[in-house]
């Protein structure tokens, strides 16, 4: 039986080997009549240009989309560099402006306490950081990092800004706590720069929420005592040092008795911000024995 026949019920079938035959013959003819006759060339070209160029314009428009893509992604990528380094810079900026800024604070600080030092050159000092403070928005009550073996003591007076902070009621060997002027508990004996008259500050919590601390005994006979007044530490003060500023009188009242005067007075230290201090080494029981003797 031939091989192309097939068997009554069967379906018809050319073997693959044929079919490769015929199109490797089909091929070797077409390029005979292709090199042999011009005209089947132009044929040939013709059909060519109509399907493959436009194919080749897809493809070169492919590639150059996705190089611009490629140089787009790559720019984006050079951007995000770039933007890393700028946030890099921005931020060595800040820090670097932060201390600087810090420095220029703690310079004009350390010039003010220059200057307190020179006004009060009377009295050897030593510089001291607040490193810790007592609950709520003022320096009532702080912890300074020198202690006795700084020479400190208990009851040395404190002084910043543009006078009287208060005194060191505690003491430890690198550290001592300071209670200052506006505490509830502070009563300091002061007295009135221009005129000499006697009076009693009183600290007090509640009234420095106003920004001021309270006065009262002021024994202003002749009346020569006016708001904006200074007001000093007493001669007769047994724990502060005489002639340190404690403020400036802001409001004058005179008593229900006609005899004595009593009000306010803005601090000449801002209790508010305090980062260095100056501790006066002397006792005022030492300025005393050294005058009575």
């Amino acid at each position: 039986m031939s091989p192309l026949v097939k068997p009554k019920g069967e379906k018809f079938t050319i073997p693959s080997k044929y079919i490769l035959l015929l199109c490797s013959i089909l091929c070797v003819a077409l390029l005979i009549v292709t090199y042999t006759t011009s005209g089947f060339g132009n044929a040939v070209a013709n059909v060519a240009g109509f399907a493959v160029i436009p194919f080749q314009e897809g493809i070169s428009n492919a590639g150059a989309y996705f190089g611009d893509m490629e140089d787009h992604f790559r720019d984006i990528s050079e951007l995000l560099e770039e933007n890393r380094e700028l946030k890099a810079k921005v931020d060595e900026l800040t820090t670097e402006n932060t201390n600087l800024q810090q420095d220029k604070f703690e310079l004009s600080t350390l010039r003010r306490l220059y200057e307190l030092d020179e006004e009060y050159s009377q009295y050897q000092t030593v510089g001291a950081k607040v490193i810790s403070k007592d609950a709520g928005n003022w320096y009532h009550s702080f912890v300074i990092n020198k202690g006795s073996e700084d020479g400190l003591a208990v009851d040395m007076n404190v002084i910043a800004g543009s006078g009287l902070v208060g005194r060191i009621v505690t003491v430890g060997a690198h550290w001592a706590k300071v209670s200052s002027i506006i505490s509830d508990n502070s009563s300091v004996s002061g007295m009135v720069l221009s005129t000499s008259d006697n009076l009693v500050v009183d600290g007090g919590l509640e009234n420095y929420a106003e920004g001021v601390i309270e006065f009262s005994k002021l024994n202003d006979k002749n009346n020569e005592v006016v708001e904006g007044d200074k007001i000093v530490t007493s001669h007769i003060s047994d724990k502060y040092l005489p002639g340190i500023l404690i403020g400036y009188i802001s409001v004058l009242n005179t008593d229900s008795n006609n005899l004595t005067k009593s009000g306010y007075l803005t601090p000449a230290v801002d209790f508010m911000h305090l980062n260095e201090v100056l501790v006066i080494k002397q006792l005022k029981q030492t300025v005393e024995e050294g005058q009575d003797g």
